[in-house]
């Protein structure tokens, strides 16, 4: 049974009340030959607009499954996915997905990699409008310089902020993230995260973002949705992180609340959903 824990020393982040992003008794089931394999299993989470959230669990809990069949890659054996009362069937460009491995066309500039999703989407715009978009959105991260490089001449960091400027140029919904700064250094996952926030921020646009770092989900998030272990996943417990934006995050880590929560999602994790090694 899912359980969702606060400390009622902060208030919780404000949040508007109506149901944005709905994912309704989800389950995803394979056939396999050796039968029917039940990744995820019962999930319901209630998703408000420009909500911060962040999932966590082991491997193979089903949490990149998850993701897929909020961005519409896959469809739910049972159950749906709604987005404003609208159930998602197929991919669209209402929810845009950055990935770890950054996904980016290797023979095109930073420039053009976003410049070719301004212009799928939105081909009635005048070019100059488009252009216009992509200008905005690579001095949004910091990348108006490197403009015309291609991805071989970024570093790991600045690649991943031209995904996350390709995404938000235009315009999602829902930005998804999967473990987007998992293959980053730690000085350069920091700031990237503190990347993120500011962009968020000023966005507030609606993110659903697996991670498997603890801290991070604490620093990023406004909820953490701890997944059990697969199969059969399910949502074990909810967090909901307390601390007021924007966030600062030396006074955070020194905060008691921050190691309380942090205490209790290794709890989760290590302790009652430790993955089982022998």
């Amino acid at each position: 049974m899912t359980q969702t824990l606060n400390l009622s020393s902060h208030p919780a982040p404000p949040q508007q009340q109506n149901p944005y992003l709905i994912i309704e008794d989800v389950s995803k089931v394979y056939n396999t030959p050796q039968g029917p394999y039940t990744v995820l299993s019962g999930i319901n989470l209630t998703v408000t607009e420009g909500e911060f959230i962040c999932l966590i669990g082991h491997s193979g809990c089903g949490k990149s499954t998850l993701l897929d069949m909020v961005s519409g890659f896959r469809q739910p054996t049972f159950g749906q996915v709604r987005l404003k009362n609208e159930r998602i069937y197929q991919p669209g460009p209402d929810r845009m997905v950055v990935f770890q491995n950054y996904s980016l066309l290797p023979w095109m500039s930073a420039f053009d990699n976003i410049y070719l999703a301004v212009k799928t989407v939105y081909s009635a715009k005048p070019k100059a409008e488009k252009i216009a978009i992509v200008r905005e959105h690579l001095e949004m991260v910091g990348l108006t310089e490197a403009a015309d490089k291609r991805p071989h001449e970024l570093s790991g960091g600045m690649k991943q902020r031209v995904c996350i400027a390709r995404a938000l140029a235009i315009r999602p919904q829902v930005l998804i993230l999967d473990e987007p700064f998992g293959a980053l250094d730690a000085i350069t996952r920091e700031e990237m995260q503190e990347e993120l926030l500011k962009i968020w921020q000023e966005h507030q646009v609606t993110v659903l973002m697996v991670t498997h770092d603890i801290d991070e989900a604490l620093i990023l998030a406004d909820r953490i949705v701890m997944m059990t272990n697969g199969p059969g996943a399910q949502i074990g417990e909810i967090v909901t992180v307390p601390f007021t934006r924007p966030r600062d995050r030396t006074r955070i880590m020194e905060s008691p609340d921050y190691h309380h929560l942090r205490n209790q999602a290794l709890e989760f994790l290590f302790q009652r959903y430790a993955h089982d090694d022998t």
